[in-house]
């Protein structure tokens, strides 16, 4: 039986299965994409480019069927998933507008007579180890500055998303691209582990758990490749004061429940200076009673099922576990009758450390507040957590916000605004959250061979 399956996580319902590689076809799919780097990182950076503008625009004209395929396969809104096949779009469109740019020659000073100057090259072949959650925007902040620098890839997608992940290969053939220059593999965990350490693969990025995180760098390094991780977080959303607590209120719920609490980046643990304390809880819990989950298409729907049955079970037994511990339940803290992966929007206070949700992530609809005096106590509180990956911070005084951004232990820290991003911002954490960074033009820096050339000056 294959892993790689659409089980509809609204119903439960198995609706598709794809047949796993065979070894001999991943030891295929890696002599392909060695053979076609050549041809690829030889193209002149005018034409890669010129593809990805193609692939934007097939993203743009296939959204509807783009979208549905995702919310078959892991339970995002309609909405949602317009939205993400969306920013795909944008993210190839901001590398083939500005590639050239960042890929050109940087003169460097030198002491010595002479010119000096870095050179950006390809390295070869990539692994891309793609996680469920934003099935069509992380493979394309992995694939689209790659591709534009003359990498090849060869993409192994989570077993939940297979109709996805081949509608993505189809579209960079129809867009013109290389042949094998893009590669999808439905490979299993024991596959890609041989696949880590085939010298023709140069280097690895994943986006998903701690666990596969730190295996996979594991592997890596053994190997000596160069890795990109992007995995978990636990993101503080820091309100010290504000004159309008509905507006911080309803930026809070949104910060939360976006891809019904399945991100990485969003605001799981809400800390609040006690001044303003009751008030946030107050309004953030009625908001957050008032989201509606169901079925994914219907427009009515605020947020989908989780991913699966088990992620949901997950989520319970981390929300049972602190509730057992003394918890608050402010609301939900339960899952809906009936067939499918749904969890109730919750809000939990007087969380301690004792309790799996003070250091855990959770990865669902799930908010814990906190009650903190001020700000050396809020950023105390939000540095101690494993992760870093991003957070926001509220209060009216200027100063005292950038004081509070130096001080987070994070990647990203946003001000008077919930955590964003666009194709051209960096993304990226520090501590547990991994290492590297993508997006930006950071993104395109991480598999690029530096090269430097020197001219003497009598030459």
């Amino acid at each position: 039986m294959s892993m790689y399956k659409v089980v509809n996580p609204a119903t439960g319902v198995v609706e598709a299965e794809y047949p796993t590689a065979t070894d001999a076809e991943i030891t295929t799919i890696l002599e392909r994409s060695a053979q076609a780097f050549g041809g690829w990182s030889a193209t002149a950076v005018k034409d890669r480019a010129a593809v990805l503008h193609r692939v934007a625009d097939l993203y743009m004209e296939r959204t509807e069927a783009l979208a549905a395929l995702i919310t078959r396969e892991m339970g995002k809104t309609t909405a949602d998933a317009v939205g993400e096949v969306e920013y795909a779009a944008d993210i190839y469109r901001y590398y083939a507008d500005n590639g050239p740019r960042l890929l050109a020659d940087e003169t460097l000073s030198s002491e010595s007579e002479g010119t000096a100057f870095i050179r950006k090259s390809a390295v070869g072949p990539l692994l891309g180890i793609m996680p469920w959650n934003y099935p069509y925007y992380q493979v394309a902040r992995f694939a689209g500055p790659n591709l534009m620098v003359g990498n090849t890839i060869v993409l192994k997608h989570a077993p939940q998303c297979p109709e996805s992940a081949l509608a993505m290969e189809q579209v960079f053939k129809d867009a013109g691209l290389a042949a094998d220059a893009y590669i999808n593999v439905f490979a299993t965990n024991e596959q890609v582990a041989d696949i880590i350490a085939d010298s023709r693969i140069r280097g690895v990025s994943v986006t998903g758990s701690e666990r596969a995180g730190t295996a996979v760098a594991a592997l890596a390094g053994q190997h000596l490749k160069k890795v990109v991780l992007e995995l978990g977080g636990s993101d503080p959303f820091i309100v010290l004061d504000t004159p309008d607590v509905a507006k911080v209120v309803g930026d809070a719920v949104g910060a939360r429940m976006e891809n019904a609490g399945q991100a990485c980046n969003a605001a799981k643990r809400f800390i609040v200076a006690d001044g303003i304390y009751d008030e946030f809880v107050e309004q953030f819990t009625t908001a957050m009673a008032a989201q509606t989950t169901g079925d994914p298409t219907d427009p009515g729907t605020s947020y989908g099922p989780l991913v699966s049955e088990q992620a949901a079970q997950g989520l319970m037994a981390q929300v049972d576990d602190a509730v057992a511990k003394g918890a608050t339940v402010r609301t939900g803290g339960k899952r809906p009758e009936g067939p499918g992966a749904f969890v109730e929007a919750t809000v939990l206070t007087d969380v301690t450390e004792d309790m799996r949700a003070f250091r855990e992530e959770l990865f669902g609809p799930v908010a814990v507040v906190y009650r903190v005096s001020g700000p050396d106590e809020a950023v105390k509180l939000a540095n101690d957590t494993p992760f870093g990956l991003g957070g926001c911070v509220y209060t009216a005084d200027s100063g005292l916000a950038m004081e509070i951004a130096n001080r987070l232990d994070t990647g990203m820290v946003w001000i008077n605004e919930p955590e964003g991003g666009g194709a051209e911002l960096p993304f990226g954490g520090t501590k547990r959250s991994g290492v590297g960074r993508e997006l930006g033009p950071y993104g395109i820096d991480e598999f690029v061979n530096r090269k430097l050339i020197h001219v003497p000056a009598n030459s």
